[in-house]
């Protein structure tokens, strides 16, 4: 879990938790704790984190649910492309736009670039007179 957590972009720990948490959150992995220390034993290593909240969020969304919505999507079938995953939701012409190439895999995307994707797609349903996100 803290692995995921902590995870960076473009590796397979990488995922919804990671970008929400991190959007949130500065993630620490501060140390392992082994089985020994524990009653009963587990058969796995634990790890301790420190989630420290942003005082000020580095990449900030205009709409946050928007933001999560599109992470989702996202992620919701990891082994396939950007395009596909956001068929419907977000034109390859506008992460084109946004210098994101829309054959990437969502485990390659920055908190950055997601939070850029929401704001885009809130800009352009805010110009086309939409209301907030579609769920």
């Amino acid at each position: 879990m803290v692995e995921r957590l902590a995870a960076e972009p473009g590796g397979t720990d990488w995922g919804r938790l990671s970008v929400m948490a991190q959007y949130y959150c500065q993630v620490e992995q501060l140390f392992i704790v082994p089985p020994e220390a524990f009653v009963p034993r587990p058969k796995v290593d634990s790890a301790i984190v420190r989630l420290t909240p942003h005082e000020t969020l580095p990449h900030t969304a205009e709409d946050p649910a928007l933001l999560f919505e599109l992470v989702k999507l996202a992620f919701g079938q990891r082994r396939k492309t950007l395009r596909n995953n956001f068929k419907g939701r977000v034109t390859a012409d506008t992460l084109e736009d946004l210098g994101i190439d829309p054959i990437r895999r969502p485990q390659t995307l920055t908190v950055a670039e997601y939070v850029a994707i929401a704001n885009r797609v809130t800009a352009d349903e805010q110009a086309n007179g939409e209301r907030g996100s579609q769920t």
